[in-house]
């Protein structure tokens, strides 16, 4: 493999704008993502951004960015049409989404990505994480994964891969048993990118809003790799003043 990580970043933000250039810290939250994808050392990093003075800020800190039409409908867009700019000819035949309101991500976490692309009938893989609170299972701000390990009840495995056979807000599959909270990062195989952008909205993505069910109802595969702890991402005021504090707390 030879991955490319993308950030997909817009200032447009409904819940908290101008996101991407919130203060944490010393640095705008966007240059705490970028740090961290660059840590993980796994390809070049790339922001895809939807506006100059975003792009600015990427550049002065020595970042690679990349000025996409704001208009463009989602992230996965941005990062399909940021990957047309820099590497036109198709050298990277992976691409891992990185979402960019992830300041805390540990840098390991972007490789553990790429694990389920060892199997070569998997499309595209994710991230899944323990539900560990009551609270997690029934907000529906958290996405979660009908999905079962071999090892669900123990942390055996850690590196174990399971199919994702549905995402929802709600508290999926019922019963006993563990709950994953989905981690929004994947790593795509570069063909399986073209064909997801390539798709109309579908059905049940509309209903949840949610973008990866588009690919379940595609026939794709979506492979999940395990991690311990879901990262703290940055959707709401009160997200940006507890990242705030997390990360002042580990400087």
């Amino acid at each position: 493999m030879n991955p490319i990580v993308i950030i997909p970043a817009r200032m447009a933000s409904t819940r908290l704008p101008g996101k991407p250039l919130a203060m944490i810290g010393d640095r705008p939250m966007i240059l705490h993502v970028l740090e961290r994808a660059r840590a993980a050392n796994i390809g070049p990093v790339v922001v895809a951004v939807a506006e100059a003075e975003l792009a600015q800020v990427v550049a002065e800190a020595g970042g690679t960015a990349v000025l996409t039409d704001p208009a463009l409908p989602s992230g996965s867009d941005r990062v399909w049409h940021a990957l047309a700019t820099v590497d036109p000819d198709g050298r990277h035949d992976v691409v891992v989404n990185l979402q960019g309101d992830l300041p805390g991500l540990a840098p390991e976490t972007l490789a553990a990505a790429l694990l389920p692309l060892a199997d070569r009938a998997v499309d595209i893989g994710t991230l899944v994480a323990p539900v560990t609170e009551p609270g997690e299972a029934r907000s529906e701000s958290v996405v979660k994964v009908a999905c079962a390990f071999p090892d669900a009840a123990s942390d055996a495995a850690p590196r174990a891969v399971a199919r994702a056979l549905y995402f929802s807000r709600a508290a999926v599959p019922w019963g006993e048993g563990a709950l994953w909270h989905h981690v929004g990062i994947y790593a795509y195989r570069r063909a399986a990118l073209a064909r997801f952008v390539a798709l109309p909205e579908a059905a049940l993505e509309r209903r949840e809003k949610l973008e990866q069910l588009r690919a379940l109802e595609a026939g794709m595969t979506i492979g999940c790799a395990r991690i311990g702890v879901a990262p703290f991402g940055v959707d709401t005021p009160a997200d940006l003043e507890r990242a705030r504090r997390m990360l002042a707390d580990v400087a």
